[in-house]
């Protein structure tokens, strides 16, 4: 039965119908309040109203001229309906499938499951670990349960190895074990190509050390869980850098970086992961081997798809490759030029361990080259084509949009248009090479951002931001290299508020083709403006120089000098104090001096003293009577404020550093925690979290969910070791 009010005001005799019709007509819109009167008249003279306004203005109109009998209907058929609703889910709360989630945990407790730490985002409701409860304690003990068991708590890719059944040793001639070689088969190379990752299948002799702490493998008791913490983030027909005649590379920067798989989900418990169940490098052999997994599709119109989720596909001047006329090989340096480059025969060359592409020899160049890739990194951070819905609201009524490129072929246009007042959204990941002088009004605001999926990349000549009184400026979802962003103190600049949200300002300005930096010594941010409030979320950035009179805040960013001896953080002369300071999980490499500690909490200062320095220490602020620094690593030097359970605490505790499996942007562990990090920093955060960038990631908490859980689905006698494959 429908429940909406016209449909319980018809079921009335139509006597009450025609007298309330009549009442209706008597009072006019009386029955609207006067925010609705103002609203209803305000939307009837707008000229062009859009879909949703025009929805509201036939609501506005329904409800005036309603009748008091047919009002009081509506609010019955309101409360019917929501009941109607409620009863609905009741029902879908019965299933662990469509629940909410709150009803989860009270699910579990019928099944005896034991809740966790539910910080981390993608593992926050157990449902996933509460499903398959049942079907997991059936299959007790197994390494497929194992397996299952740390995708569902920890929410990484994984795999489970028995490294009892990878021992050489004397056989059972009743039982023997063919496959079971003491020595490897030199002649198969694809099975040497795994050797020392978790798909390796030659055999090794014993290992007596525990698993449990790192050690030993090889062992009859151990099991081995390996965990990839690494994801493969999708690039979608990213233009590809020009880097010689009919050569270009993958990476928008310009510089060489290792492509990866896109990985298959498992479909059922009883199928043990296999590489390209996990985020992978694709190695040049391998990739050649299985292209039809890996590439594009089947040639030919009107045939059957036979790879709906490629990793990669390259297209030129708009026209797909396809891939019969692709060829996987080595493109390294040789000499002035690139080794193994195509003939004119129209085969086009890829090599993914260096995101390297060349064209045929008779290609025109330079040409439009794209390609569909992945790339390796740890976390949402920095832009991307990952989701961002929530740090993009719909503009008020009011506010001129201008998109790109549907509307304009530049950004210079767009912001022309709204003039100084409005949002520019940028709908694809193209490179734009421009210079851009942002001019906001006074009371205005402008925002540059990327559509939801999109990671546009800004080259830029300069990048300078000017407003009026009370003004403000928004980047969102953007890669900007070339030059630094400046907020000039000239003109008459009164910009009030500055925001960085997802972005990416290279460190360095731009890289060389080994991922250097090319500017080491520039700062990404010259924020020369008085009184200006900064604040970064979810950014990589380069070295800041602020005014000592300016406020600047950043949360889950990486702020990199490229160098723990080179400014971080100053003046606007690279030696004098900067800005007020505060961060919240930010990874600081490089020395800094701020004015002012506002609070410094979860974060690593990650900073030292080059030869010959003329800095008393590394990190210092002008004024230690203010601020706090908490949970936090920082040289035991700093000249800070007053200090709250940060490490190190004393010189007893120097052996207490973060270990980085890199520090170089442009590689896939950039900014990550290598896993020999003390505990003290790996879960020394005010949750018992890491420090840095990445704590938002909480990956101390989904190992400790797994340690716990393994206790319970182990088998006596056996022992589960935690490594990180990446």
């Amino acid at each position: 039965m429908s429940f909406d009010a016209r449909s319980l005001f018809e079921l009335l005799p139509a006597i009450h119908r025609i007298r309330d019709a009549e009442l209706a007509q008597q009072m006019g819109d009386s029955l609207l309040t006067l925010a609705e009167r103002t609203e209803r008249d305000a939307l009837a003279t707008l000229a062009a109203p859009s879909a949703d306004e025009q929805q509201r203005l036939a609501a506005l109109n329904e409800k005036a001229a309603r009748g008091p009998l047919e009002s009081l209907i509506a609010l019955f058929a309101e409360q019917i309906g929501a009941m109607d609703e409620n009863l609905a889910q009741l029902y879908d709360d019965l299933f662990i499938e469509t629940c909410a989630d709150w009803v989860v945990p009270y699910i579990g407790d019928l099944i005896g499951y034991e809740s966790l730490h539910s910080v981390a985002p993608k593992v926050a409701s157990p449902r996933a670990e509460v499903a398959h409860t049942i079907a997991l304690r059936r299959r007790k003990g197994t390494a497929l349960v194992l397996e299952q068991l740390a995708r569902d708590v920890t929410g990484w890719d994984a795999r489970a190895v028995e490294y009892f059944q990878r021992l050489a040793a004397t056989q059972y001639m009743n039982h023997p074990r063919p496959h079971a070689l003491q020595s490897p088969d030199l002649r198969r190379g694809r099975a040497l190509a795994w050797l020392g990752t978790p798909f390796d299948t030659s055999m090794r002799t014993v290992e007596v050390r525990r698993i449990e702490y790192g050690g030993g493998r090889y062992n009859i008791p151990n099991v081995g869980l390996h965990l990839w913490r690494i994801q493969a983030f999708p690039h979608s027909a990213s233009p590809a850098a020009h880097a010689g005649v009919r050569c270009y590379r993958a990476s928008p920067l310009n510089h060489d970086l290792p492509l990866y798989n896109r990985p298959l989900a498992e479909d059922d418990i009883s199928h043990l992961a296999g590489p390209d169940n996990v985020p992978w490098p694709l190695s040049r052999r391998r990739l050649a081997a299985e292209l039809g997994r890996h590439y594009g599709s089947r040639p030919g119109a009107g045939e059957a798809v036979d790879n709906r989720a490629p990793a990669l596909q390259l297209w030129v001047d708009g026209t797909a490759i396809e891939r019969d006329r692709i060829r996987i090989c080595n493109l390294s340096d040789d000499g002035a030029g690139w080794a193994h480059t195509p003939p004119p025969d129209g085969v086009y060359s890829i090599d993914p361990q260096l995101g390297r592409i060349a064209l045929p020899g008779d290609a025109p160049d330079p040409a439009d080259v794209r390609l569909d890739w992945r790339e390796g990194f740890s976390a949402e951070l920095g832009g991307g084509e990952y989701e961002r819905g929530d740090s993009l609201p719909i503009p008020p009524g009011g506010v001129p949009v201008a998109r790109v490129p549907a509307e304009h072929a530049t950004l210079a246009a767009a912001l022309a248009e709204i003039d100084g007042n409005g949002v520019v959204e940028i709908a694809d990941n193209r490179r734009y090479a421009e210079t851009l002088a942002i001019d906001v009004v006074a009371d205005g605001s402008v925002e540059i951002r990327a559509a939801n999926g999109f990671r546009p990349v800004l080259v830029v000549d300069g990048l300078s931001i000017r407003g009026g009184d009370n003004a403000a400026c928004t980047l969102n979802g953007l890669l900007i290299a070339g030059a630094p962003l400046v907020v000039p103190d000239a003109g008459g600049n009164a910009l009030a508020r500055l925001t960085l949200l997802h972005c990416t300002l290279v460190p360095g300005i731009a890289l060389t083709p080994d991922a250097a930096p090319l500017q080491p010594d520039t700062a990404s941010l010259r924020l020369e403006l008085a009184g200006l409030e900064t604040t970064l979320v979810r950014c990589i950035v380069g070295g800041i120089r602020a005014h000592p009179r300016a406020r600047f805040a950043a949360s889950d960013s990486v702020i990199d000098a490229t160098g723990g001896a080179r400014v971080a953080f100053a003046g606007l002369d690279d030696a004098s104090p900067g800005a007020e300071l505060s961060l919240a999980a930010c990874s600081v490499i490089g020395k800094l001096h701020t004015a002012e500690v506002g609070l410094i909490a979860n974060s690593i200062l990650f900073a030292a003293l080059g030869s010959g320095d003329t800095w008393p220490a590394p990190v210092r602020a002008a004024r230690k009577q203010a601020g706090c620094i908490r949970f936090s690593w920082l040289p035991l030097d700093a000249i800070v404020p007053q200090r709250y359970r940060c490490q190190p605490a004393s010189a007893a505790d120097q052996r207490i550093s973060p270990q980085f499996v890199s520090r170089r942007y442009g590689t896939p562990a950039y900014a990550q925690l290598a896993a020999r990090t003390p505990a003290e920093i790996r879960r020394g955060a005010d949750d018992e979290g890491e420090m840095g960038a990445l704590h938002h990631l909480y990956a101390a908490q989904r190992e400790t969910n797994l340690r716990i859980r393994l206790a319970e689905y182990l088998r006596v006698g056996l022992c589960a070791g935690l490594f990180h494959e990446s």
